[in-house]
């Protein structure tokens, strides 16, 4: 894909696309008016929102490559990578993009929330494929930016531009957990395999090599990023990716801690504590009681 182009700001971006600048800080760019151009790796300084409106090609980020659909979108956070794979050939970019620098939301909610929207951590393949409706929202919300563009920059600007991005957001969050549901064939059997996963990480030597397994870990080797793997979890489960974890570590704990053989300190090590005193603390946390008075009652 040639060299990585950089765009450190929101008026680097708007030039690259022949979109004027209306505000250093923020702008909703009309891809359309870009100029044709091959394929590129391209560095953002600021978050992004595509809403890929026809197929142009496979995106790339990190080593994955996400065929686009019509009424995609795909969410960058500053400092990410991602490009467009042409495979050489020429395209004429189509869709809108939503371009803020954190600088336009400190002190504000949207600024306070920001890490609340996990979305902007996940993969490219696991984009938000939108209906026709939640489209038109996307794009009201847009326009309702785009207004405030054109409106001579006052003391309601920030607010009322931020407030906007931040109510696209929280739909964009009810539109993943609608996603969650109606796309479940596509990670049907994910919980199966990640209780089958964790079941084979402590039937191995894994836990007392690697230590205790990660959230980050079990996504990886399901194939999924770690916010939208955990995001599934939460959404199946009720449980946070690591609480679920957790809970299987106990229950394989109150199996082990019956044999006499051996120490709580041993039975600790084969499940991938490093400190005998961390899976006390653990256990105590979840049962209630430590493993030795457990062992004990029992």
């Amino acid at each position: 894909m040639g060299n990585m182009l950089k765009f450190n700001s929101v008026g680097d971006y708007n030039i690259f696309n022949n979109n004027e600048t209306l505000h250093p800080l923020v702008s909703v760019v009309d891809l359309s008016k870009a100029n044709p151009r091959s394929g590129s790796r391209m560095y953002f300084g600021f978050y992004t929102i595509f809403l890929k409106e026809v197929k142009c090609g496979d995106i790339v980020y990190g080593r994955n490559t996400y065929d686009y659909q019509e009424g995609t979108l795909v969410f960058l956070a500053p400092g990410q990578v991602a490009g467009v794979n042409s495979n050489g050939e020429m395209y004429q970019p189509k869709g809108y993009a939503l371009v803020f620098h954190p600088d336009l939301i400190h002190g504000t909610s949207l600024g306070r929330r920001i890490n609340d929207y996990t979305f902007f951590t996940y993969d490219t393949r696991e984009a938000l494929h939108l209906s026709e409706r939640e489209r038109q929202i996307v794009m009201d919300y847009l326009s309702k930016i785009s207004y405030e563009l054109q409106h001579a920059i006052d003391k309601h600007s920030k607010k009322l531009i931020a407030s906007n991005i931040e109510l696209l957001l929280d739909y964009c969050v009810r539109f993943y957990d609608r996603q969650f549901i109606t796309r479940e064939h596509v990670y049907k059997g994910v919980l199966e395999r990640f209780e089958q996963l964790l079941n084979d990480y402590f039937e191995s030597d894994k836990s007392q090599n690697l230590g205790l397994p990660s959230v980050a870990y079990c996504a990886g080797e399901l194939n999924l990023s770690a916010n939208y793997f955990g995001d599934l979890v939460k959404k199946e489960t009720g449980k946070t990716a690591q609480e679920y974890i957790q809970a299987k570590i106990i229950n394989i704990a109150k199996e082990r801690i019956f044999d006499l053989k051996k120490s709580v300190g041993q039975v600790a090590g084969e499940l991938g504590f490093k400190y005998p005193a961390h899976f006390t603390r653990l256990f105590k946390q979840r049962v209630g009681i430590t493993p030795n008075e457990y062992r004990m009652q029992n």
